[in-house]
């Protein structure tokens, strides 16, 4: 190459840099100073001189998407994206533009394709759940919401997602149901866990009944159906089904245990309800649920030693249940055990203030949503 020629070259490159590098300082100096317009106007300069440079289209990209400008967005952002394919950072937010624009088909390969190149982007991964729910895929958003909840499991809004493509699933599954067959026994079964699950229980007790009526020596209708009477506070209805359920399948450990409930509840004879409890834990050992019954009724039977036992596997098995640390402090102050048994009612004091302030909040925000609703 003739010298003159290649210092005139080098020069060129030289100044084209330079001139590159000051559009980008002050591109980002804008940028830092809240000038987003500036900061646009400077990047669309690098690119006419620079049309192959993929980080500035990433970088105009971004900020027209901080405007809630979603068309530009995603069109700066395809073409860096042919520019340069492997802006992983790129593709995320072209699929979280389309998912802001409602084009949920194109921002999902966006979104899945961010994802297999960066796992570990929990904000590409929210955003396509989000797009498959919208796409009614949820399957598939479930998948997407268990690996967020792994990630994250202190994410509010993922746990809120993922109970509401539960609760689509849900209502797939019973119209499926319904569509074969609306009165068969499963169908009446599955409504009325539906209704209590809204805490409607008569009308979960009308739905078991009807489930009874077709099958009644079906293993779990029965206690299904007394659970619900629990529930209510019906204790003589509650066992009376708890003794069906036996009838029907000895082996059920949750009927034998609420037998002895009931009978606590009812201030009945605790040796009876010992035995049904024994029964319960003998047939399921590694269930927990019944320990505090089952102190309960040791306490009454001036066992408190044994109770502090079965006491303080249930707090460990449910630290947040206040009553357990309050039976707990009784059968330790009943031991003569006072300084145990005052830090055990501390714990109490504050779990159940914790409880309080928790229902309040929540009171208060159901109260603001409904005014903000009119």
């Amino acid at each position: 190459m003739n010298p003159l020629r290649f210092v005139l070259f080098f020069l060129s490159c030289t100044l084209f840099a330079q001139s590159v590098e000051e559009l980008y300082g002050q591109a980002k100096a804008a940028q830092a100073n809240g000038d987003l317009n500036a900061a646009i106007h400077k990047y669309e300069e690098i690119l006419k001189v620079a049309p192959a440079l993929g980080a500035a289209y990433n970088n105009l990209g971004a900020l027209y998407f901080r405007q809630r400008d979603y068309t530009k967005a995603a069109a700066i952002l395809e073409q860096g994206l042919k520019v340069d394919p492997s802006m992983t950072s790129a593709t995320a937010l072209l699929g979280i533009a389309f998912f802001e624009m409602g084009d949920f088909k194109r921002a999902r390969p966006r979104l899945e394709a961010a994802i297999r190149a960066n796992p570990q982007d929990g904000n590409a991964r929210l955003f396509l759940a989000k797009a498959l729910m919208k796409l009614n895929d949820f399957p598939e958003a479930t998948t997407q919401l268990q690996q967020l909840t792994a990630q994250h499991p202190k994410n509010q809004e993922v746990w809120y997602l993922l109970a509401r493509v539960y609760m689509k699933l849900s209502e797939e599954s019973l119209a499926r149901m319904n569509a074969i067959d609306p009165n068969s026994v499963l169908a009446h079964q599955l409504s009325a866990e539906v209704m209590e699950a809204m805490n409607n229980y008569d009308g979960a007790v009308v739905e078991l009944k009807k489930a009874l009526e077709m099958e009644p020596r079906r293993p779990g209708s029965h206690y299904k159906l007394g659970d619900a009477y629990f529930s209510m506070n019906q204790l003589d209805a509650a066992s009376s089904e708890f003794r069906a359920e036996l009838a029907v399948d000895t082996t059920n450990c949750q009927a034998q245990w609420k037998l002895g409930s009931v009978i606590l509840l009812q201030n009945g004879n605790p040796e009876e309800a010992l035995t049904d409890i024994n029964k319960a834990l003998t047939l399921c050992p590694g269930m927990k649920e019944p320990l505090s019954d089952h102190a309960k009724a040791l306490m009454k039977l001036n066992r408190n030693q044994e109770a502090v036992g079965d006491l303080q596997a249930a707090a460990k098995a449910d630290p947040a249940e206040p009553s357990n640390h309050f039976l707990l402090a009784k059968a330790l102050r009943a031991l003569g055990r006072t300084q145990e048994a005052q830090a055990e009612m501390q714990t109490f004091s504050k779990l159940e203030e914790n409880a309080r302030a928790a229902t309040a909040e929540r009171a208060q925000e159901v109260i603001k949503n409904k005014q903000n609703g009119h």
